[in-house]
């Protein structure tokens, strides 16, 4: 049997933009995407804390210690610029597997988004 484990989170990042005019996505930040274990590409799943919206979208690699999250495309109605958000991917693993298995959590400085 497998299931879907939480792989990776980044936990309360402000929302630095949102761009309705691009095709889709959402930019991070090349040093948090790291931390976390993202990829570009990735499949993430969104949860706004100030408006409760949950969605899904795709990552895209930001400038390198920037502290851009910023929601693309049809997302960016999903959000206002300052909204708190949560970001998680999740991964199929076999049941025992994931038992074990420890994902990569990331709690960024709310105020810029950096790394503490």
């Amino acid at each position: 049997m497998q299931i879907q484990v939480v792989k990776s989170k980044i936990h309360r990042v402000k929302v630095t933009g949102a761009d309705l005019n691009y095709i889709g996505s959402i930019t991070i930040d090349e040093a948090l995407m790291n931390a976390s274990n993202l990829i570009e590409g990735e499949k993430v799943s969104i949860v706004n804390i100030n408006n409760g919206e949950r969605f899904e979208t795709y990552v895209i690699k930001g400038a390198v210690n920037s502290g851009e999250i910023t929601l693309n495309g049809p997302a960016a109605r999903k959000v206002q610029k300052g909204d708190i958000i949560i970001i998680i991917s999740y991964a199929t693993l076999d049941f025992e597997e994931a038992k074990t298995f420890k994902p990569w959590l990331v709690f960024p400085n709310e105020n810029d988004n950096s790394l503490k």
